[in-house]
């Protein structure tokens, strides 16, 4: 059990920077000598020191650390990037007892670091909380394992299945839920619509009602319809269009030509090489729908309004199965899916 309740505290940590570390994962590490926690530390930003350096660091009595255990969310890195492998930084410290809540996955380390340091006769135990230190890098992990960004898809719908009124936009999510999406916005890598969904509501897909960065916007327009005059082409993001016809770079525009079959495996393996580690759908009925019929999609956010009543208009996209829980925000509820 104590395993645990350091392992979690290492998660608590490593939330911290939330946002701030890609294309790096989220980690945490503690120190703890004789049951008390000595060092702490968490990974702030890619670049900067890694989270078991700054929980070594983080300790006022060094002397301490030949008799103390080392608890990291992540298994320690074994190569040398921007900052050197923490697997030797810990064989160098002295300590002799490693806990690794999950593994790493990315292909530099997955066992290195756990190798280096059982070859430096650490004891090492690993999987403390392991689901759970692989949610805190969902992205991280799908990435690597599946070689293509986390794919969470949003729409929002009123109660009797539309997506609009009539064919013509209309306002279904409310003020809180509105904060709900430009946080999940913000928290995201990129964003993804197609050409209808540009056409009809001229989104910016940034982040306003927040804190915040505005994500990479991508437009799956195969005939280039979209008029370079809408927002989605404006300076406060950059933005890249998949289409059928060109390849071009502008300033703040990135065309990128691919052919008509098998698109969305054509573009996830594009945003995968461009190292996106995660995307919200957010466009219209047929977007949503592709994905959702490929079952490329890890999560969805299904917002439904059940008092607003629209008759006709764009059908919601069908998808099928329970939601895994349900929260009210005032005369909204956001329905929650995992793939």
């Amino acid at each position: 059990m104590k395993h645990e309740f350091y392992i979690r505290r290492c998660i608590e940590l490593a939330k911290k920077a939330t946002g701030e570390t890609y294309p790096n994962p989220l980690v945490g590490s503690v120190i703890v000598s004789g049951n008390r926690i000595i060092g702490e530390g968490y990974h702030h930003k890619a670049g900067e020191a890694h989270a078991e350096i700054n929980a070594i660091n983080s300790v006022s009595e060094p002397e301490l650390l030949k008799k103390s255990t080392i608890y990291v969310s992540l298994e320690p890195c074994a190569h040398y990037g921007r900052t050197p492998p923490c697997a030797e930084a810990i064989v160098k410290s002295g300590i002799r007892k490693v806990v690794i809540g999950a593994r790493d996955v990315h292909h530099k380390v997955d066992g290195k670091g756990i190798k280096i340091l059982q070859d430096a006769g650490i004891e090492v135990i690993s999987g403390i909380l392991e689901k759970e230190c692989r949610e805190l890098n969902k992205r991280f992990f799908t990435f690597h394992e599946k070689k293509r960004p986390y794919i969470i898809l949003k729409w929002a719908e009123s109660g009797d299945g539309f997506l609009d009124r009539g064919f013509t936009p209309a306002q279904i999510s409310n003020n809180l839920v509105n904060q709900f999406t430009h946080q999940l916005r913000a928290d995201e890598h990129a964003i993804l619509i197609g050409s209808t969904t540009a056409l009809r509501d001229n989104p910016g897909l940034t982040v306003r009602n927040v804190p915040g960065k505005n994500p990479l916007r991508i437009l799956v327009d195969p005939n280039l319809k979209v008029p370079h005059h809408l927002n989605i082409f404006n300076a406060e993001a950059p933005t890249i269009v998949f289409n059928l016809l060109e390849h071009k770079n502008d300033e703040n525009i990135r065309l990128i030509k691919i052919s008509s079959e098998n698109l969305l495996e054509q573009i996830l393996e594009t945003l995968y090489g461009l190292e996106i580690q995660s995307v919200i759908i957010e466009g219209g009925r047929y977007t949503l729908q592709q994905f959702i019929d490929a079952g490329l999609w890890d999560e969805a956010f299904r917002i439904r309004n059940p008092n607003l009543k629209f008759g006709q208009g764009t059908g919601a996209p069908i998808l099928h199965g329970e939601p895994l829980s349900t929260k009210i925000y005032r005369d909204n509820m956001i329905e929650f899916y995992k793939n």
